[in-house]
């Protein structure tokens, strides 16, 4: 099979492109391409990553005989055209947490800048002044901070907000009372009364036909005197004009943006006012959420690729920004348990269940059944399963799927577990970066973060058994990387679990069988 080749044609964090190289692709990254060069060069390739810069329209799919994939290292994804992507069979997916802690940080940034006037004072002070009660401020706490759009960024801004004692309401007509209960915030039905009630604005917001030019005079019009406005969300939300005129009139204290309607921004009618404080579109440039985006597309590019699901994947259904963030970090998960199952049985299986324990707001949990399928379909040469085509797939081979919840996760947070007839494997996440765990296997209490190689065998508890697996895998030159045992007490069984690296090979798999009286023996891949 040929080597798989993918494009990247503007900087990512070099930790995402060892990601790729690693998993055996050839990785071009040619910056600041003409679009025209684009064109002519995107033929052989099987994934394209960009960020917000290269524009991928119908000409440049038209182009790509190849192409399956598009990563957009960030969020938004105004440069491609994702319907003539689905036409041309294109999967468009993105890296939509990557930045969201930076821009909840930049917004409170903003607001403090606005509230303290540190800029203005910072100049002062490099102009070689010193005057205190020109740049007296106000306090954040008990003041009315207003959050219109609740999704990912605007929660982090209310869990941050309510830390400085502010008063939250908010405007969202998608977002569930639950979740507005669950941050603090007072949701509004009517977005007027949120704009009379609020000392402080602040918008996250996509750009749609109906978000642009949200604010204009009569929303300035209604607000409080000395409301202060912030905006890093999108550039069009605010007409800037009539804006500019309510800051001349003295009825807005202070904005804070990060964004325009034309980027790059070097003239705005806000460039005049000493109390705009206005930054070029840097909410979301740290150093941690730069390498962030680029792993994250890396991953998500590379699972394209190898046909498995991209849980950003856009031009797809979606589910609700709370209901993906609570269920996509289990995803992979799923999909490991389904290859293990898959090889245990060596069958597909008549019964698959799937099973989320925790106190997780997740009601659609298709997403983590078409996983498993995936898993267990793996080796089958099925074309990929996704949360649209599950069920229909799973009726195919003769599936029988029950999914299911509890609230009780046991010592866990939150586990996810999967049985198919009649083998149970169970899985909780660990860490910052919520690493797959297995802590349960066939009904023995483990705690081991899977590899790609594992030996697994199940045999009567007695001695010695460990130096002789030892021996035998040492003289095959095959390496253990770590190690679970688990006991059954009341059958008086044990199974061990060793994560190895080396060429494992059926010889070395029935030296093991005759060596020992084992109950079960399995060699799984992942």
């Amino acid at each position: 099979m040929a080597e798989k080749k993918i494009l990247i044609t503007e900087r990512i964090a070099q930790e995402g492109i060892d990601i790729l190289v690693s998993k055996g692709y050839q990785v071009d990254v040619r910056l600041k391409m003409s679009h025209q060069e684009l064109v002519d060069a995107i033929v052989p390739y099987d994934g394209l990553i960009v960020r917000s810069a290269t524009k991928v329209d119908e000409e440049v799919l038209d182009a790509a005989e190849n192409l399956v994939i598009i990563g957009r290292a960030g969020v938004t994804v105004d440069n491609i055209d994702i319907d003539a992507a689905t036409a041309h069979g294109v999967l468009v997916c993105n890296a939509p947490t990557s930045n969201i802690l930076s821009a909840a940080e930049e917004t409170m940034a903003l607001i403090l800048a606005c509230a303290r006037k540190i800029p203005q004072a910072n100049a002062s002070m490099h102009n070689h002044e010193w005057e205190r009660t020109k740049w007296t401020g106000v306090e954040l706490f008990e003041k009315t901070l207003a959050i219109i759009g609740l999704g990912r960024i605007g929660g982090l801004v209310a869990e941050r907000a309510r830390a400085f004692g502010m008063r939250l309401i908010g405007y969202d007509p998608y977002c569930a009372p639950e979740r507005a209960e669950s941050l603090g915030v007072v949701l509004y039905e009517n977005f007027d009364d949120v704009l009379r009630e609020a000392d402080v604005i602040t918008v996250h917001l996509p750009n749609t036909s109906a978000t642009k030019y949200l604010f204009g005079p009569n929303e300035y019009a209604l607000m409080k005197d000395n409301v202060i406005l912030i905006n890093a969300a999108r550039g069009d939300i605010f007409d800037m004009k009539s804006l500019a005129d309510f800051m001349a009139a003295g009825k807005i204290s202070a904005v804070g943006f990060d964004r325009y309607e034309e980027e790059p921004c070097h003239d705005s009618p806000l460039h005049e006012f000493s109390n705009a404080i206005l930054t070029p579109h840097i909410a979301a440039v740290t150093k941690d959420a730069q390498v962030r985006a680029g792993t994250e597309i890396a991953e998500y590019v590379w699972t394209g690729l190898e046909g498995s699901i991209v849980p950003t994947a856009l031009n797809a259904s979606t589910l609700p920004p709370e209901v993906l963030d609570a269920i996509e970090p289990f995803v992979p998960a799923c999909e490991i348990m389904g290859r293990m199952v898959a090889q245990i049985l060596g069958q597909i299986p008549e019964s698959v269940q799937i099973e989320l324990a925790g106190q997780i707001s997740a009601p659609d949990l298709s997403m983590l059944l078409a996983a498993a399928l995936d898993g267990i379909l793996s080796t089958n040469a099925v074309p990929s399963v996704t949360r649209e085509n599950a069920e229909v797939m799973a009726a195919r081979h003769g599936i029988h799927v029950d999914v299911r919840r509890k609230p009780d996760a046991g010592e866990y947070s939150a586990t996810v577990s999967l049985k198919a007839d009649g083998v149970e494997l169970g899985t909780t996440l660990f860490g910052t970066h919520q690493s797959t765990r297995i802590v349960s296997f066939l009904g023995y209490k483990i705690d081991i973060v899977p590899t790609p190689q594992a030996i697994i065998f199940e045999y009567e508890d007695r001695p010695g058994i460990l130096g002789l697996t030892g021996t035998i895998l040492g003289e095959a030159g095959i390496n253990i990387t770590t190690l679970q045992c688990g006991i059954e007490p009341n059958k008086g069984t044990m199974l061990n679990y060793m994560n190895v690296e080396g060429n494992v090979t059926e010889e070395v798999l029935d030296a093991l069988r005759n060596a020992m009286d084992l109950k079960n023996l399995w060699y799984i891949t992942i």
